[in-house]
């Protein structure tokens, strides 16, 4: 390696999986879809917004004249709700099945299209009644209940923006949230379902909202679904039921401008400080429908669809809430954790519905293959034929697995790189006309423009890394941050002129598909050498011993930064193993011989778990607090606070080299 490398991912993945005459003949995308794009851009986009219904249509498909604001469709006006529900149930698609709810203890409900139609207009008039207005706010505080998704589409039905916060988030994190948006209102429930217990909401929210912290808030709108005991604020709170029951049945979605803000939603930022992330509606639903009908190969009336992500993250609001339902699909949503009562119910539940299409996390994927193929092998998987993978770059080992285990050596699988801010899917691969290679996302989608570039800002050849950039607008991008356009231009639109920063390090290969090497944060520095941790943890990963791993770099003083892992074992290989010394040294020189000798971790740590938040993502900020001897920071956002305590306890002992 030379002393002034580039960013490189050095992963040669030859294998690739064609896909099938039989698939492809059937598939929903085909190969002419990428010229369409090519060829004129706007008017593919155009094509594609036209699709929706619009209750008045645009004439002028993007205005990015005060760059970086842009603007689509914004002279029509639509009704995300209407789309997503009334005109299914206008075509006849009433009894159609939208919604099969499971909830952890094992309770179900089956909503039809017209089920969800007529409880999102009963919640759009609670809503009304309570004084809600076009652009006011309401935050959203709900485990991944049917009620969420109602919530969601109703405020959106009257014009309103909300705000879904996750149900893991701390009182703090939701006060900080609601004061920020300014809600004038916050849909909650007593408490939802985890790991076999009832988890407490609405305690979080009477702390948010204690003495004059949120003075923007009217009322508390409360969903029973645990039981449980709730403290209550008789001037401020109501039943969510009782409520539904007090006003009519019928309510007219009507049309809203196209750039009308539709939710922000909060996401992590480098200040400490979330940004709200805004977007508006008709850009939005366009590529949210668009990409999930091509890149998922979607059969209207035909599959049965599961994407894993709470409502609370950007998956949820775009692939469960929005994208699926503007589609016609019938989906399932589930409430609780994938090892609950034990971890096979991800896989009864795909039995049980026969789903066809599974969205998930490669933190996901790398948790069962860990577990063994045991863990799935009495289920009967048949009916799965398209898989997806979203959240971080998976690995191709683990990739491989998904495909082969989950899959059957058949299933085509979609692996998608997009973000909060992106709104919807950028990269993908496209079911029928794609040849799929594990590890890579592939390419950009028709209609997105993509580069790669170097620190000056001018586009990498096959085989280099640099910095993911989108060079032209696209539908569903986000319009700002709330209330801080100068953060929105510094944060995203400031390291390469007039075009989009993604954040994340990227190649493309030699045979021009592109892989992720995750946040430029998140590369090391070794003597002037820089580094991915993507490449690092999937060298590791792809050694037989190891489920999962995930690399940090801690400050040397020596090299400037080190490399250190931290790995879980394969459960059926310990046996084979010797001493943890003697491990660590196996999977160093391992990595070594993948990568080269400069990317050898200095420390290896075997730990039982890595610290999680609730939509799988791994939280390498405190495992670099671990590496570097330093105070544990905040562990609010994890899906078991007790990971850390054990990593820290282990190590302190000195069990790990």
């Amino acid at each position: 390696m030379s002393e002034h490398q580039e960013i490189e991912n050095l992963l040669n993945e030859t294998r690739t999986f064609a896909p099938t005459k039989e698939f492809s003949s059937h598939a929903i995308a085909q190969p002419d879809i990428y010229d369409h794009a090519k060829k004129d851009r706007l008017e593919f986009w155009a094509d594609r917004a036209n699709e929706l219904h619009w209750h008045k249509p645009f004439t002028e498909v993007l205005d990015f004249s005060n760059a970086p604001f842009a603007k689509w469709f914004s002279d029509g006006e639509l009704n995300i709700s209407y789309n997503c529900l009334d005109r299914h149930v206008e075509a006849g698609w009433g009894k159609r099945v939208a919604l099969f709810f499971e909830g952890e203890p094992g309770d179900t409900k089956v909503y039809t299209y017209l089920d969800l139609l007529q409880a999102v207009k009963k919640a759009a008039n609670v809503l009304i009644k309570m004084g809600v207005e076009p652009g006011d706010r309401v935050a959203i505080y709900l485990p991944m209940i049917p009620e969420a998704i109602i919530a969601m589409q109703a405020v959106a039905r009257i014009g309103a923006v909300h705000s879904v916060v996750f149900g893991g988030f701390s009182a703090d994190s939701l006060a900080s949230r609601i004061q920020d948006a300014g809600a004038k209102v916050v849909i909650t429930a007593d408490g939802g379902y985890r790991k076999g217990k009832a988890s407490a909401l609405k305690p979080a929210v009477d702390s948010a909202l204690d003495g004059d912290k949120c003075p923007s808030v009217e009322h508390v709108l409360v969903v029973k679904r645990t039981g449980q005991d709730v403290s209550w604020d008789s001037a401020r709170d109501l039943w969510w039921e009782e409520q539904l029951q007090s006003v009519d049945t019928e309510h007219e979605a009507r049309g809203f401008n196209a750039e009308h803000p539709l939710f922000i939603l909060y996401t992590s930022g480098t200040t400490g400080k979330p940004k709200g992330i805004l977007h508006t509606t008709g850009g939005y639903l366009t590529q949210a429908a668009f990409t999930h009908k091509n890149v998922f190969d979607l059969h209207e009336g035909q599959d049965i669809y599961w994407c894993t992500a709470d409502v609370g993250w950007i998956t949820g609001h775009s692939y469960v809430a929005y994208g699926p339902l503007a589609n016609g699909a019938t989906q399932v949503i589930y409430e609780g954790t994938p090892d609950t009562p034990d971890w096979g119910r991800w896989w009864d539940i795909i039995q049980k519905y026969h789903v066809s299409i599974f969205y998930t996390a490669p933190t996901a994927i790398r948790s069962f293959m860990k577990l063994g193929d045991g863990v799935v092998s009495h289920y009967d998987l048949s009916s799965i034929r398209v898989l997806g993978s979203v959240g971080e770059p998976i690995n191709p080992e683990a990739w491989m697995w998904y495909r082969n285990v989950i899959g059957s050596g058949k299933a085509p699988i979609v692996d998608t790189w997009w973000q909060t801010e992106t709104g919807a899917i950028m990269v993908s691969p496209l079911p029928g006309i794609t040849s799929t290679k594990p590890g890579s996302a592939q390419v950009p989608l028709p209609g997105i423009e993509m580069a790669i570039l170097d620190e000056q800002g001018n586009q990498v050849g096959p085989g280099h890394g640099g910095y993911l950039a989108v060079t032209e607008p696209w539908p569903s991008m986000l319009r700002g941050i709330w209330g801080d356009p100068e953060r929105f231009k510094e944060t995203y639109w400031s390291r390469f002129e007039g075009v989009y920063f993604a954040g994340d390090g990227a190649k493309f290969d030699k045979d021009g598909d592109l892989w992720l090497l995750g946040r430029v944060d998140d590369v090391m520095n070794i003597s002037g050498h820089r580094l991915s941790t993507a490449e690092i943890e999937s060298a590791l990963v792809a050694h037989p011993y190891v489920a999962e791993a995930a690399v940090v770099g801690a400050a040397d003083e020596t090299t400037g930064q080190a490399v250190v892992a931290f790995v879980i074992l394969m459960k059926e290989k310990l046996a084979e193993l010797g001493s943890e010394a003697d491990t660590s040294k196996i999977l160093r020189d391992h990595v070594a011989k993948e990568i080269g000798p400069i990317a050898k971790p200095r420390t290896i740590f075997v730990v039982s778990e890595l610290p999680k938040t609730r939509s799988g993502k791994i939280m390498r900020r405190l495992l670099k607090d671990v590496a570097e001897d330093r105070p544990i920071g905040d562990v609010t956002t994890l899906a078991d606070t007790s990971v850390m305590d054990n990593i820290s306890s282990k190590i302190d002992s000195g069990a790990n080299d």
